[in-house]
């Protein structure tokens, strides 16, 4: 497979009390669908840092093809925004191209990728939420410094790893976690997203927990070059 080449898949973020794709998150893919970490294995640090500077717009360009009516959800290593716009150009410009307001794009920094300076990066995510971008901090709970980039910068959105939440109807310890995690967010203002949740029952205790946004396969499995809809709707806690 030619790594220089790429598409994506898109999966749906569901506000679940009213059963409407509240976003749909690009996830990258091979030309035929071959799975992320396929595309990524083997490159070396330049070779990634550019395929995700100028992945956003490829997959702006993509899912405004589709027929994108919601947000659109791109992931982003932290170290590839430095202190470079230009590395943001790329984006901009294919939201501006098809007339997609930035404040539809979500950017996620995953939790799990260390970050050496949290101050300097905080300071800098700060200067592109003035632009009017939203911003998501993905996979909480999975790496070692989420409470620590979680008390320099607060996001807009905070995801829950899927890890954490996997079988978390019969863990007391994962839920007392998540409750002090969810009880942080709400009192910080930010909106929290149960990740990777696949059964009935996770959902059901995420829900009385008052989660209303989730990404997972009980509500969509990732669409490959398409924006699918939900799975379940209006689904009783």
């Amino acid at each position: 497979m030619d790594r220089s080449a790429f598409s994506f898949a898109f999966q749906p973020i569901v506000h679940a009390p009213s059963g409407r794709v509240w976003s749909h998150e690009a996830l990258i893919r091979g030309p035929a669908g071959e799975p992320a970490g396929q595309v990524l294995s083997g490159l070396d640090e330049p070779a990634l840092y550019r395929l995700d500077a100028n992945g956003r717009g490829r997959a702006i360009d993509l899912a405004v093809r589709l027929g994108l009516q919601g947000r659109l959800n791109l992931n982003f290593l932290p170290r590839s925004l430095g202190e470079d716009d230009e590395v943001l150009e790329a984006m901009f410009l294919a939201a501006q191209r098809h007339g997609l307001p930035l404040e539809r794009l979500v950017l996620e920094v995953t939790e799990s990728e260390a970050i050496g300076d949290l101050a300097g990066f905080a300071q800098r995510m700060r200067r592109i939420r003035a632009l009017g971008l939203q911003l998501a901090i993905d996979d909480f709970g999975a790496g070692h410094c989420g409470l620590n980039l979680l008390a320099e910068f607060q996001p807009d959105l905070l995801k829950l790893d899927m890890a954490l939440l996997r079988g978390i109807e019969r863990s007391g310890p994962r839920q007392a976690i998540v409750r002090a995690v969810l009880g942080a967010c709400l009192d910080l203002g930010i909106d929290a997203v149960a990740e990777g949740v696949e059964t009935l029952e996770e959902y059901r205790w995420l829900a009385g927990e008052g989660v209303e946004l989730f990404q997972g396969y009980l509500f969509g499995r990732p669409g490959f070059e398409a924006l699918p809809a939900p799975r379940l709707l209006h689904m009783p806690a």
